[in-house]
């Protein structure tokens, strides 16, 4: 080992310490910015692969619609289900109603879906309880966890549905009642936008509802591989005549995945500075030490060391700073997440937050996603800052002339 890198690692670690104290105050430094730099990417990793896995499960990888009512939706199941990539193929119609329980009033999304094909593009089954997708017929309904606990609503309760529909014959001087449907089941996706704001219902009746007759409002696609999905929906626009347009699930939500990633760029250049704040400690402490030890420097220097080795001694110092920070940071921040339930249910009972945060964070917990990515970016960035932290007094060092040194008091 070269005697600068030596000397640099005797001064980081000297002898009958474990570790220096000014080198321990910028390593923990360097490791609280890490830490929180890769826990807030993390965080938000997992919100974005949340939400997705809660978009592809609820709207499927490709719809296809026209803007209006299709009557020849046969012809056009013909045609997706020839697709090799396809899994399953559904109809489907869906738009907006009045649910009524009681004297409570609430107007949810109302979805209809083909409950006799053989594969469901939205597993319902996943999502429903005490129930499952056979209880559902053109008699009852499912609701979402959220939309039962507006209304107060139970499994065996009984709601009235107001469809457009009745507006509608109203304006023609008809008189329609609402539909009374049973509450065959609850369904909870684990997404708070979807759980308070939608019902599910068979196809059939969604098509009385609205007065659809035949027809739906569009076809749902699943496939083998999610990344196929923009290449599928490419070759679709090609063939499909006007007004079909095949749509991804990326493209239907695209204002909300661009606002995610964002808002983890945005997260991520805040947190930088605290690592930019560490690096000062680091400058502060190596400059100090470069005062206390000018008399060893010239010594060196008059034994033959050259400047740039006094310097690579200091910038040395720097990068092992970095070094430490970084793994402990890494370390801080999976073991802060592990246990981050707990935290935030501990936080969200002290403070009564707990409504809200699923209201606004749409989860009733943290999810977590790490990235190899992410990892090696956030330790890239603090060594790099660190290690140019050590230059400043590296190059202070390196020009320090031995005969001047060795008469500093």
């Amino acid at each position: 080992m070269p005697w600068y890198l030596y000397l640099a690692l005797k001064q980081l670690f000297p002898t009958g310490r474990f570790f220096s104290f000014f080198a321990f105050i910028s390593s923990v430094g360097v490791m609280l910015g890490v830490a929180v730099l890769f826990g807030v990417q993390s965080v938000m990793n997992g919100f974005g692969a949340e939400i997705n896995e809660k978009l592809v499960k609820t709207f499927g990888h490709v719809r296809v619609d026209s803007g209006r009512i299709n009557y020849e939706a046969d012809a056009l199941v013909e045609k997706l289900e020839a697709i090799p990539e396809a899994t399953a193929v559904n109809k489907f119609a869906e738009g907006m109603v009045l649910l009524q329980y009681g004297n409570r009033p609430t107007f949810p999304v109302i979805r209809g879906i083909d409950v006799n094909a053989e594969e469901q593009v939205i597993p319902v089954d996943d999502f429903t309880l005490h129930a499952d997708l056979e209880d559902l017929d053109d008699e009852t309904i499912f609701i979402g966890t959220g939309v039962a606990m507006q209304l107060d609503i139970a499994v065996g309760d009984t709601v009235e549905v107001y469809s457009p529909l009745l507006l509608d014959r109203l304006k023609q001087d008809e008189v329609m009642l609402p539909r009374e449907l049973e509450v065959a089941g609850l369904f909870e996706t684990g997404y708070a936008k979807i759980d308070s704001n939608t019902v599910v219902v068979t196809l059939r009746l969604m098509q009385e509802l609205y007065g659809l007759g035949e027809g739906v409002h569009g076809v749902m696609l699943n496939l083998d591989d999610e990344n196929k999905a923009e290449e599928i929906a490419a070759q679709l626009n090609e063939e499909l005549e006007e007004p079909f347009r095949a749509m991804t699930w990326l493209d239907a939500n695209q204002d909300m995945l661009f606002i995610l990633q964002f808002e983890k760029g945005m997260m991520t250049l805040i947190m930088v500075f605290i690592i930019l704040v560490a690096s000062f400690s680091i400058v502060s402490s190596l400059l100090t030490s470069v005062l206390r030890k000018t008399r060893e420097i010239g010594l060196l220097g008059a034994m033959g060391g050259s400047p740039k080795h006094m310097g690579l001694m200091f910038a040395f110092q720097g990068f092992l700073i970095g070094c430490v920070g970084s793994v402990l940071g890494i370390c801080l921040s999976m073991v802060i997440l592990y246990f981050r339930d707990d935290i935030i249910g501990t936080f969200t009972r002290i403070t009564g937050s707990e409504a809200i945060m699923i209201k606004f964070y749409q989860f009733a917990r943290f999810p977590v996603q790490y990235q190899l990515s992410d990892m090696f970016t956030v330790v890239g960035i603090a060594i790099f800052i660190s290690t140019l932290a050590g230059l400043l007094p590296a190059w202070r060092a390196a020009r320090l002339k031995p005969s001047d040194a060795l008469r500093n008091e």
